[in-house]
């Protein structure tokens, strides 16, 4: 259970840490990661295809994939030197401001981060903690209960001026953290209500802005201790009782107010013996007074005692009012023993407690006595905070006879909690999504409100470490109706997966006192919009009275110099100016601007005249023109000449000023309001400065705005455009981002803070991830020199998965965003193709599903609409100039179903005619497409059937206008096609061959048999869904999938056996891997078994490694995993499904092993060439030796060579050669 220490000790370790962490140097270091080298020329254009709409490579060790939380934490963000952001320390809940603190001697300190998170950087902070850019290490500052709204560094003082609704030892709602000295209660203790904001004036004072009437030290309710702690439920205990029966029980004490002596009535302690009386609660509380009835039993009482505070075991020090002087007179200062009167005129006695400090039980210890021993006949506990427990025993005893004690109504499948590390018991529900959606669960707080007034009320959620349940927690909606007649309050949504007690103010404001027709409720039931089940819990609601008598309203001036505190608020400019608006004012934003302050809030003057902002100066508050905004203003920001301002307003006072809505600027120098565009539908909650390349390599400040509203409203010739919450207003070009077609990166999220660091980037806080690629959505381009990624010039919106969406038959592959594409390239023809389940524009501005093409020249086009919406494109091929596009596809095609797969003439841009026979079955999904090579077959693989008529399962063949099956015995779902050569095919999936159940399984085109892979039953632990040739004729090859227990798996075959990667921690258990490419590399890595030197393997999904965290694309080596590709989606880590190219791999180039049959060729080559030398040699060297040997060449004419012939007669030379016998004579 968890205590309100106080600052002393607490801030005494902190100053050391503290000590520790100034600097000298400022700025935060990022550390370039190599790049991997990748060769991609031979491939011609590559291409890369999932969900996300964020994207970037990386390239520093900073960057991380992890996108803007959706579950109500944020994050201290820093920017990278390549434009991408990056969580540097991320919290439970939200950071509301931040400073850099410079402390008086000049040394940097680190960042002051505030806020309502109970986490940050996983190290538990309550509030407020220090941030050392430069290490990243996070300091809490302990001390602090409740929430941070506003941090102040003010280098001058030495200080840190901290606002919020908390509470600090003797402080309120406002304390300082001074030098190296930390915590430092401020000489006015603080505020009777939350401070909201925090500035220096022109004249050096510090100027609080909030929800307040009072200083802490001079303000106290008008009805103090309002709430009885409840001691019914305790667990009571004594000790050196007495053995008297009816006097022994020390629970005869409770709820026992009537003063009666008597058995039943009465506890007493042994004669002549001191002893205790104890009670344990099961919840914390801070009391503020001890009401102790005395007995009187047969001439004993007690006649001192004091009381001890557990579990900090400190004796608490308490006042009195003396009978007999009537005067507040303290305890015992010695031993803090305090007196107990035996005048029987003295129904009870009252003690308050000096110190506020928490406690879950206490004793009272008895030292004398009157009479033979000591005893009591009755004790109470008072409180000042009102609070409503979801837990029924935990709030105001029934016994107490209290008209409208406090209680709550729980509702649905409830379960109690123990405190834990909590401050209370619990209610926890787990809730099935039809629960959520129907809001089975509900807990409605009752309050007892006995004085009409300003309260703040809180919210408390119990951390989620200590019951293990941060995996399942979601969100609470917020409801209350406080004032009679009064509507109920917006409803809030509350993320309950804080890590530790966290503390959310829902309301400040009016509040009505019970009475018979009206009590004050607040609701909790769960977000009905979460789509999953989730664990609800629910702890209790505190109303702080905030409607004090104390001279202010909102604003007060703090002069540091001075060691006390004027109680004169006349003489100050600024608190007077708040008196002058009417009671109740709220003061949300405080800016200086040229010697003049902005006031900003909730508020009216006392005359109506003006409302919401005004200005101080020169000690005259003045009203804006136009008489101000005509509803709340929640936020301030001073860039050049103009005052941003942000909140829910839509006009000036008097309605003169058009394009206000929510978001406006007033100019500082010209004094008149300027619209921004037209402003935004919806309320606006803060506004951060954010730089940005607007112009390449030219960063400017750009004006974030952020809150909840769902459009930046149409104004001139930009239209309307739909956003979720956030804008980034261009200055310089006096338009929203979204409109201007400009080259920088898409950002998304919100944002809630920003602070400038000396000699570094400025550091933010929010929930954004940032679009690495401009214009880049689910597809994009990849390069190698240099290596980048690039937009594919297509602006591709995932379409939401419907709850009747076919699901794909094989686990794996994406059924939102871009799945697959491919590039065509034939003659003049140049087509790039995606497909996958998305929404785009056309470049004539139709709309496109799920299928898109773009030509050479960058025009988009898409199909028409004869297919379904609900389409999924999954798998591209082409043959000729005929696109087979397969998915789980429906729709009709000249009056003729198309199930599955669909032919697309890319030359003509429209279907071909006639389609294939539509495939059958049930769940028909086509997943792989491939060629034949040096053939026109087309081979369609995935989960189906039937070919129309034919009966062709899993796998089937279409040529020349027919569908054929190629063999027999397949059957199951197949994921993935690859060629080992011109006649053998791979298949992978969930197959079964012959009834054999397989993972992999080879069809020989020669034989028209299906034979499974050797061992792949056993070897491969689930279906498969991704595979890639491991060289050049795929006789080794990669593949990938999901085992049956979930966890992905990864394995080489290397013609004869299987070895796995994914069981050696390579990769985490939510790990999913969709696509596996080889690629070249310009240098080779170290020699291994599994990847060759020169290449490096590819793997595309949504990949989880070990000591790095989530990626989308990673490279694999043989030996380790690199991350390559972050992407992010919706607010989440995104996914890549597969890479394509224009040209498949070259193993040859690869530098590693040469295919066998390259070799005989080569080796051939050789030899052939080697002979052929010899040859050559040997005729140059025989004619060599002929000459030196001096031998002539022959003549090569005879003149008289007919002469010659004439003197031998042809007959004498042949006339004897046909005689038998004879041997020719010449």
């Amino acid at each position: 259970m968890r205590f309100l220490s106080s600052i002393g000790p607490a801030a005494a370790e902190v100053v050391i840490l503290f000590q520790l962490l100034v600097q000298s140097t400022q700025g935060v270091s990022f550390d370039p990661v190599p790049p991997p080298n990748l060769n991609l020329d031979q491939l011609g254009r590559v291409a890369l295809t999932g969900d996300f709409d964020s994207i970037s490579l990386y390239s520093y060790r900073q960057q991380t994939e992890s996108a803007f939380s959706a579950n109500g934490s944020q994050a201290l963000i820093a920017q990278l030197p390549n434009g991408d952001f990056t969580p540097a320390a991320t919290a439970d809940a939200y950071i509301k401001s931040m400073c850099p603190f410079v402390m008086g001697n000049g040394e940097f300190a680190g960042v002051v981060v505030g806020g309502n998170f109970t986490s940050l950087g996983g190290i538990e902070a309550q509030g407020v903690a220090m941030y050392d850019p430069n290490t990243s290490r996070i300091t809490p500052l302990p001390g602090l209960l409740g929430q941070v709204s506003v941090v102040y560094c003010d280098q001058d003082t030495n200080t840190v001026y901290v606002g919020g609704d908390f509470k600090g030892a003797d402080s309120t709602n406002a304390v300082a953290w001074v030098g190296n000295t930390g915590w430092t209660n401020l000489p006015f203790a603080g505020f009777n209500g939350p401070v909201d904001s925090i500035t220096k004036a022109p004249n050096g004072n510090i100027i609080f802005g909030g929800t307040f009437t009072g200083l802490g030290n001079t303000t106290a309710p008008q009805k103090k201790d309002q709430q009885i702690v409840n001691i019914a439920s305790a667990n009571i205990s004594s000790g050196s009782a007495s053995d008297r029966l009816g006097f022994d029980d020390p629970k005869n004490i409770i709820c026992k107010t009537g003063g009666q002596d008597g058995p039943g009535n009465t506890w007493l302690l042994e004669d002549e013996t001191p002893g205790f009386w104890r009670a344990d609660m099961s919840f914390g509380y801070q009391p503020t007074k001890l009401r102790i009835w005395n007995t009187r039993q047969d001439g004993r009482g007690t006649k001192t005692f004091r009381f001890t505070a557990f579990p900090i075991n400190g004796i608490m020090n308490l006042t009195y009012t003396d009978p007999v002087t009537n005067e507040k007179t303290p305890c015992d200062a010695s031993g803090a023993r305090c007196p107990l009167s035996n005048n029987a005129s003295l129904q009870f006695q009252d003690f308050e407690f000096v110190d506020r400090v928490g406690m879950s039980a206490f004793q009272i210890d008895i030292s004398d006595w009157y009479g033979d021993g000591g005893g009591l006949n009755g004790i109470e506990l008072f409180q000042d905070d009102i609070y409503a427990y979801a837990v029924s025993d935990l709030n105001e005893p029934t016994c107490a006879n209290i008209n409208f004690g406090s209680n709550s109504t729980p509702t649905g499948p409830w379960t109690t909690a123990p405190s834990r590390k909590s401050e209370s018991q619990y209610l926890t529900a787990d809730l099935s999504p039809e629960e959520v959606q129907s809001a089975k669960a509900s807990v409605v707080f009752m309050p007892n409100i006995r004085q009409k007034g300003n309260y703040s009320v809180t919210v408390y959620t119990p951390g989620c470490l200590q019951d293990d349940s941060c995996s399942s927690r979601g969100i609470a909606n917020v409801t209350g109706i406080f004032t009679e007649g009064g509507a109920q309050i917006p409803a809030q949504q509350i993320y309950q997966t804080n890590n530790f007690d966290k503390y959310d103010q829902i309301y400040s404001g009016p509040v009505d006192e019970n009475s018979e027709s009206f009590r004050p409720t607040v609701t909790l039931t769960p977000f009905t919009q979460q789509g999953d089940g989730i664990t609800l819990v629910a702890q209790r609601v505190r109303f702080a009275n905030a409607s004090y008598t104390g001279g202010l309203n909102g604003l007060f001036e703090f002069d540091p110099s001075e060691s006390t505190t004027l109680t004169d608020f006349s003489k100050s400019d600024f608190n007077q100016a708040g008196t002058n608006l009417q009671q109740g004012a709220i003061i949300t934003s405080l800016q200086v601007a040229g010697g003049i302050t902005y006031v900003a809030g909730n508020f009216t003057d006392a005359d109506g005249n003006f409302g919401n902002i005004f200005t101080v100066t020169d000690g005259t508050a003045t009203p804006l023109p136009n008489g101000g905004l005509n509803a709340p203003v929640a936020a301030l920001e001073l860039f050049d000449d103009l005052l941003y301002i942000g909140g829910n307003f839509t006009d000036t006072i008097n309605g003169s000023v058009p394009g206000l809505d929510n978001f406006a600027a007033y100019n500082t120098v010209s004094q008149s309001w300027v619209a921004l565009g037209a402003g935004v539908r919806g309320r606006v909650n803060t506004i951060v400065p954010l730089e940005l390349n607007v112009t390449e390599n030219q960063p400017e400040t750009c004006i974030t705005v952020n809150g909840n509203f769902d459009q930046l409203e149409a104004f001139g010739s930009s239209p309307a455009i739909s956003v979720q919450g956030f804008g980034v207003w261009v200055p310089s070009r006096q338009n929203w981002l979204q409109n201007l077609n400009l080259n920088t990166r898409t950002i998304t999220g919100q944002l809630s803070s920003a602070t400038n660091i000396t000699g570094s980037s400025p550091l933010l806080a929010g929930t954004i991830s940032s679009q690495g690629v401009p214009g880049a959505q689910n597809a994009v381009s990849l390069t190698s020199d240099p290596l980048q990624l690039n937009s594919l010039g297509i602006k591709i919106e995932p379409q939401q998965v419907t709850p009747n969406m076919r699901k794909r038959a094989v686990n794996g592959q994406n059924v939102t965003g871009a799945v697959t594409g491919l590039f065509h390239r034939n003659g003049d023809l140049n087509v790039t193709v995606v497909g996958g389940h998305f929404t785009a524009t056309a470049s004539n501005g139709s709309m496109i599903h799920n299928l898109a093409f773009i030509n050479g020249t960058g025009a988009i086009s898409g199909i028409g609409d004869e297919l379904d919406d609900d389409s999924v494109f999954l798998a591209l091929n082409t043959q000729a100039d005929i696109l087979y596009a397969g998915g789980t596809i429906s729709g009709n095609l000249d009056n003729a179903a198309v199930n599955g797969l669909i032919l697309y003439d890319l030359a003509q841009g429209n279907f071909a005619f006639p389609q294939p026979p539509a495939l059958g079955g049930n769940d028909v999904a086509v997943n792989a497409i491939t060629t034949r090579p040096r053939s026109t077959q087309v081979y369609v693989a995935g989960n189906f059937d039937t070919a129309g008529s034919l009966g062709c399962p899993s796998v089937c063949m279409f040529d020349r206008g027919q569908w054929s099956q190629p063999g027999s015995g397949l059957s199951g779902s197949v994921a993935a096609l690859t060629w080992q050569g011109n006649d053998k095919l791979l298949a992978g999936g969930n197959i079964s061959v012959n009834g054999n159940a397989t993972t992999l399984a080879n069809y020989n085109t020669r034989e028209s048999q299906w034979t499974p892979l050797d061992d792949a039953a056993t070897a491969v632990p689930g279906p498969v869904t991704a595979l890639t040739a491991a060289n050049d004729d795929a006789s080794q090859f990669w593949v990938a999938g999901q085992s049956t227990n979930g966890s992905a798996f990864l394995l080489k075959y290397d013609g004869s056996r299987f070895q796995t990667i994914g069981d050696n921690g390579m990769l985490g258990d939510r790990t999913k891997i969709q696509g596996l490419s080889m690629l070249s590399l310009n240098d080779d890595h170290d020699r291994n078994d599994l990847v060759p030197q020169g290449m490096i393997l590819l793997v595309t999904g949504s990949l989880n490694l070990p000591n790095f965290g989530n990626a989308s694309a990673a490279l694999f080596n043989g030996t380790s995993f690199a991350p390559f590709i972050l992407a992010t989606s919706g607010g989440s880590s995104g996914s890549l499904s597969q890479l394509f190219s224009e040209k498949e791999v070259n193993f040859e180039s690869s530098g590693g092993r040469i295919a066998k049959g390259l070799v005989v060729l080569i080796g051939l080559a050789c030899a052939l060439g080697t002979i052929f030398l010899l040859v050559v040699a040997g005729i140059l060297l025989e004619r060599y030796r002929r000459r030196a040997a001096g031998y002539q060449p022959a003549p090569t004419s005879y003149p008289d060579k007919t002469a010659n012939m004439g003197r031998i007669p042809p007959e004498h030379l042949f006339g004897r050669l046909g005689q038998q016998g004879n041997t020719p004579l010449l």
